[in-house]
Parts: C-alpha cells; structure tokens; sequence
C-alpha cells in the first residue's frame, strides 16, 4: 500500500481518477475473496498484498478528486469528510472484527468484505461524473499502449525495494543491518532514476526541491507515525493491561477516530473557507499534539481512569484531524495549481508510509522492550518456563488474560513498561515533525495569485450563474 501510492497518484493523471479509484475497490474486492479462501500462511499474505495494491489508491485518488472538484470554500470541509470516512471505516472495523470474529472465525470475516467493496465502485462508477474535469494534460491524445509505455516502472521497483528493506531491518525483535544498507543502496539509485532516466518519474524530484512540499512530507510521515502508535496500541493496552474482551479493545479506537473525523471536519467547515496560508493554525494544532502523546504514556497503566485515557485519546484524534487539515491545504497555498495533483500524490504517500513505519519502528521498538522487561521480570520472580511464554506473550496481548499471580502481574507490567517506552519515543517524533513543519514557511510561489485569483472568479461565476438557474 505505501510503496504502490505513488503510481497511484500518476496513473490518475495518466487515465481518469474516477476509472482508478473504481479499479482499486475492485483489486481490494479481489484480495479480499483471496485472503478469506486462503488455506495456508502465504495464500492469506498473498491476499493481503493484493487488497494493499487496491487500498493504495483509494486516499490518494479520493484526495485529488475532491481537490479538483470542490471549490476553495469547500475543499477543507471535503476533505475532512473523507477523512472522517476512513476513520470511521477504521472504527467500525476494529469493533465489528473483534465482535464478530469469535463467532464466525477469521475467513467469512474477509469474505464479508467482498461485496461492500464491490457496491462501493459501483457507486463511485455512477456517482462521478465521466467528465469531472476537463482533461487536456499531454497525455490526452496519447492511446492506452503509449500511456502504459510512459510509466516508471524501473522508479517503482526501486521505490517498492528502498521501502520494504527499509521496513524489514526495522520490523523484527532486533535491529537487521543488512536490509537496512541495501535500503540505503537503493534509495540513491532510486533518485538517480528518477533524476535522469525517467521519462515520467513517479516521484518528480523537480517538485520534491520545493521547500514547503519536501518538509511537509517529512512533517506528515513523522506526524502520522505517532500517531498509528496511538491506533495500533492504544487496544492493545486495552487487552492486555486492562483485560477487556477483543470487541471492547477494540472500541477504544472509536474515541479517537471520532475525535479525529470531528477536528477534520471542524477545521474544514468553520476555518479553512479561503486561499491562503495556514501556517501558525498548523504550527499551534501540531505543538498540541505530543502533550496527548505523554499523557498517554504515563496514563498507559492498570489503575489509570478509564474515563480520563477515553478523553485523552479523544483530543490526540481531535488534534490530528485538524493538524493534518490545515497541513494539507497549507502547502497546495506553497505550490502552484499545475503541481497540485503531484503534490497531492506526494503528501498522502508520506501519510501511507506512516503506517508501515508505525507498526515496523513502533512494534520493534516496543517487542523489544516487552522482551527485555518480561526476561527481567520472570527472573526476577523466579519463574522457569519463561522461554515459551515469553513468545506466546510477544505475539498475543490477549494471552496476559489468561494467566494468574506472579505471571500476570509481571506480564502486566511489562506491557505497560512497552507502553510507555513507545509512547515517550513518539512525544520526542511529534516535537522533531513541529520543527520540520516550521520550516515550510508561508509564503507562496510566485505567479500563484493571479492563478488563484482566476480561479475563485470562476468559482464565484459558476456560483452565481447556478444560483440564477
């Protein structure tokens, strides 16, 4: 999903955005039906992989849809409601999965997803317009076999390599040198490719040279990678230190996604109504943000308020819906109109890759503070069994339920020392991304205002003209 956003992102300037978009529902339809029939291990990752490739462009896609669609007093508040779809699709998810799971098992769990997937591109089919926006870019006049023949592939297998070695040195109990230089062999090939080989290069470097767009990336990747450790362990906090059933674990996403749909929206449909620069709203909203990162880390415990972890996680999804709002608008305000699209791709590519980097950085970095604090503790209390448990406890917080005494007291605190290891790390990642997003500045390219200024005439026209209809 992380690695293939970018060629999301071209392809819908290449062809339509509506026929891309309609064609990933229909790969996430496929990978899902694969994934429910897989009888062994690969067959299931396989499945994952191919619902990945679809899932790629669906933000990207979505994103440069709306962009291009709504007018500037209206883009804020769509764009906080695809926000607000995603985290509610996030929500439903992680409650219906954990509720349903036990009753009908894992495989008619991915089946169900089948046919949601596949009305859904039906919707998009007849809901967009064939002729949303005019497409007169160079590749208008091209056929298919010559549009086919312009992309980078040779910039997508680079960029699919740097990022998957990158997450496999990361991604395991302990640090792998190796995939981590091959990584770093890859990434300048990489640029080079695209720099002076590419035709079409998936990720134009010309654009990535622009300051505000280059450490909006950085600041967004870095944002979004705390922010999944919030997603990806606040549950399991739930179950392992609290104990709650799966379906109530994973409920404790449903605050802060609705914190998170709520400060999108909000920031869209009371603020973000103009052109113009978002730079100290994005600075404020993103300074406030790691202050929830180290209430949580302290809170992360088994005699904290649930009351008060509920709210906390709440504000941490408020903040981030209206950080990532004003972020967003503020750097199409730093590039000019003709770049958006690319600019568009970019941003949500960075914001792909956070997942990957929050379950690969934050897991290792967590698994490997679990482990040293679980050895530490059954050694401590005397305990032999302490290999076999250790692994059934690394890869199920559920198993901390199960056990009793001195077990699952040293289990519980163990989790918790995890917690609150991975918590602090993202205190210390929110304030570097401030740093980062300070640095985008706020003043807009030159020839941007006139632009601008024809494009809100027009708005206003086609306002006015439907108005009189």
């Amino acid at each position: 999903m992380s690695s293939l956003a970018p060629l999301m992102g071209r392809l819908s300037q290449v062809f339509s955005g509506r026929l891309c978009l309609v064609c990933s529902t229909l790969i996430i339809t496929l990978g899902s039906l694969l994934t429910s029939i897989a009888g062994t291990f690969t067959m299931f990752m396989v499945g994952r992989v191919v619902t990945g490739v679809g899932a790629a462009g669906v933000l990207v896609v979505g994103s440069i849809i709306v962009i291009q669609m709504a007018s500037a007093k209206k883009r804020g508040l769509y764009l906080g409601l695809i926000n607000a779809g995603m985290t509610i699709g996030v929500s439903l998810g992680a409650v219906i999965a954990g509720a349903l799971e036990p009753r009908i098992g894992w495989q008619p769990l991915f089946g169900l997803q089948a046919p949601f997937s596949l009305l859904a591109g039906f919707g998009l089919l007849l809901g967009i317009p064939a002729n949303y926006i005019k497409n007169d870019n160079e590749y208008s006049s091209h056929s298919v076999p010559k549009k086919l023949a312009r992309l980078d592939y040779s910039g997508c297998l680079l960029l699919i390599a740097t990022i998957l070695l990158f997450l496999l040195g990361l991604s395991g109990p302990r640090v792998l040198a190796t995939p981590l230089i091959l990584s770093g062999i890859a990434l300048p090939i990489f640029v080079l490719n695209e720099v002076y080989i590419a035709k079409d290069p998936v990720i134009p470097v010309t654009v990535l040279r622009s300051r505000g767009t280059l450490l909006t990336c950085m600041a967004t990747v870095g944002f979004m990678t705390a922010r999944w450790c919030i997603l990806f362990y606040t549950p399991v906090y739930a179950l392992a230190v609290r104990n709650w059933d799966p379906a109530v674990a994973g409920s404790i996403l449903i605050p802060t996604n609705a914190g998170f749909a709520s400060g999108g929206l909000l920031a869209g449909y009371f603020h973000i109504r103009r052109h113009g620069s978002f730079y100290v709203h994005t600075l404020v909203s993103m300074s406030l943000f790691p202050l929830t990162l180290l209430a949580l880390a302290f809170l992360s415990t088994a005699n904290s308020s649930p009351v008060l972890y509920v709210a906390v996680v709440f504000f941490n999804g408020l903040l981030t819906g209206a950080s990532l709002n004003y972020a967003f608008v503020h750097v199409l305000h730093l590039t000019l109109p003709e770049v958006h699209p690319i600019v568009i791709s970019l941003v949500a590519t960075f914001r792909g890759f956070a997942g990957s980097f929050g379950s690969a950085i934050g897991g290792g970095l967590f698994g490997r503070v679990l482990h040293k604090s679980l050895k530490r503790g059954f050694r401590k209390a005397g305990l032999e069994h302490e290999g076999e448990l250790i692994r059934r406890l690394l890869g199920s917080p559920a198993m901390v339920g199960r056990l009793k005494g001195k077990e699952q007291e040293v289990a519980i605190h163990a989790y918790e020392d995890g917690l609150k290891a991975l918590f602090l790390s993202a205190v210390g990642l929110a304030l570097i991304v401030v740093l980062f997003q300070a640095g985008t500045g706020w003043t807009e390219p030159v020839g941007s205002t006139e632009q601008e200024d024809t494009v809100e005439d027009v708005e206003e026209g086609e306002e006015s003209l439907l108005g009189g209809s």
